[in-house]
């Protein structure tokens, strides 16, 4: 719903009993006023929105994972966390929702867009980072878009970011860099060839960014890392520290979260050396839930033990080996729920996310329903912005500040093999073909019960009501020729740069 600026309501009167008087000057009195620009202030709070890329739900510390996450712990225990986010199961659906507030599907977007994809974002879309910027933050991407490469108009320079450095399509090696044949490492459209691994490239540049701020304006740090994308890869000492773990898979995906986690506390230490930490809003979340053997690729994970045990690893064809890679080498962990990344279940799409921000947030857990769409119209209604008619997401700001919240809005996901889940709280609707499940997420968040048929009038509503969501013609090339033509992760350049194959008519 839109609201007038001579309607927005005051964030005090959203924000528990730690609101202080800084902020409340900020964005609430007369100084501010409901037709001047908050962000203008100095004490308009700065926001870092922290992506992890493929971190299932039991791969933090504070969920109970063996995997040490000291600092990403340090933020859940002083802020809140979510423990009902749901993202969607791939990676540019869920960016896409995080950049818009709206559904992927409504956009077209209905799976991971590969290296040979012509598309992007529909370039009618406004994103975060233009919203953000009219508002006079500062906005930067550090790490992966994964919202389209092949056409300036797509990049994130073009899609209201001041700055971006890292790269544009989906998983690279971590230290060469390399995507599909193709080096996919660049700063505002330069290719960059620098030695490191990834997570601390990107790390470093966050901070400088930091440091290099203007110190009058806000910032909007997107920080997207790859990690812990395959391939497995992380330094040799942080892999020996888990050296207890017998698979060997999830002994380096350990390393690999821990070095995200290093990455977080860097960055949290800049922002408290700096003297802005506790005005800046840091909100922590995965794309979708991790990558491991119960993802729910089925018949995939026969396929390629069986190929492994013919002929070793790796397969001598480049489609087969991507698949067995996929199939076989990730280590991620998502109980207890069900499957993984690429699937409906929750395995899929309930991941770790928290909200940190001591300004104004009380630390505390909340089992309220927040989707990756409901991101944006909560910035916005942070920085005490208008909220665009026509989203799909919601103002969950009620929610972290323990105000009454009014029920979430309808939230739909697209599985990798074409199934779908429609979720109208508590249930939630599955829907594969003509066949389908109901689960009451509420008393069995595991969907461990089908009520199908002791709910039948609630399964026909709900299959009504998903068959009536909006959805745009795909913007996918066929997947025949993503597998003709895989997106490696790392390994030999067959190719110039992604940087440079830039269609030359939309430069």
């Amino acid at each position: 719903m839109q609201v007038s600026s001579n309607q927005r309501p005051c964030i005090a009167s959203s924000i528990g009993g730690k609101s202080l008087a800084l902020l409340l000057l900020a964005l609430c009195s007369s100084a501010v006023g409901a037709d001047s620009d908050p962000a203008s202030s100095s004490r308009a709070p700065n926001i870092v929105l922290i992506l992890a890329d493929d971190l299932g739900w039991d791969d933090v510390g504070y969920h109970g994972s063996e995997i040490r996450t000291p600092e990403i712990d340090a933020l859940a225990a002083a802020g809140v966390t979510l423990g009902q986010f749901r993202s969607q199961p791939t990676c540019t659906p869920t960016r896409a929702a995080l950049m818009t507030g709206k559904s992927p599907q409504r956009m077209g977007i209905y799976r991971q867009f590969a290296k040979n994809s012509t598309h992007g974002l529909p370039t009618t879309e406004t994103t975060v980072a233009d919203y953000l910027g009219g508002a006079g933050y500062q906005t930067w991407l550090v790490g992966k878009w994964h919202l389209g490469h092949a056409a300036q108009k797509y990049l994130p320079t073009a899609r209201g970011f001041d700055h971006f450095y890292g790269h544009v399509t989906g998983g690279i090696g971590y230290w060469d860099h390399v995507h599909g044949g193709g080096l996919d490492w660049q700063r505002n459209g330069l290719t960059l060839r620098e030695e490191g691994y990834s997570t601390h490239l990107l790390t470093k540049e966050a901070i400088k960014l930091i440091q290099r701020r203007d110190q009058s304006r806000p910032f909007f740090l997107y920080a997207s890392f790859n990690a812990p994308h395959l391939p497995n890869e992380a330094p040799a000492k942080t892999v020996e520290a888990y050296r207890h773990i017998e698979n060997p898979h999830r002994r380096v995906h350990a390393a690999m979260v821990t070095e995200l986690d290093q990455g977080v506390g860097k960055i949290v230490a800049m922002l408290k050396q700096e003297g802005i930490f506790d005005n800046t809003l840091i909100w922590f979340m995965s794309d979708n839930g991790g990558l491991n053997r119960d993802a729910g690729m089925g018949g995939l994970i026969t396929l390629a033990e069986t190929l492994q045990d013919w002929f070793g690893a790796p397969l001598p064809n480049t489609t087969l080996e991507f698949i067995r890679t996929n199939a076989l080498e990730g280590g991620s962990s998502n109980g207890p729920f069900r499957f993984g990344k690429g699937s409906i279940y929750e395995g899929g799409v309930r991941v770790p996310s928290l909200v940190h921000w001591p300004a104004a947030l009380e630390p505390h857990h909340t089992q309220h329903i927040v989707t990756v769409q409901d991101v944006l119209p909560t910035l916005l209604s942070l920085i005490h912005s208008e909220i665009p008619n026509g989203l799909d997401g919601d103002n969950r700001l009620p929610v972290l500040a323990q105000r009454t919240a009014p029920p979430p809005s309808d939230f739909v996901t697209i599985g990798q093999n074409g199934a779908q889940a429609f979720y109208r709280w508590p249930w939630k609707l599955i829907a594969d073909g003509e066949e389908y499940e109901l689960y009451n997420l509420e008393t069995d968040p595991y969907e461990a019960r089908d009520l199908r048929e002791a709910q039948s009038d609630q399964l026909a509503t709900l299959i009504q009501e998903l068959a009536s969501t909006p959805r745009a013609p795909t913007v996918h090339i066929p997947l025949y020729r993503v597998l003709w033509d895989p997106d490696f992760f790392g390994g030999e350049e067959d190719r110039p740069p992604w940087a440079d194959i830039i269609d030359s008519e939309q430069r």
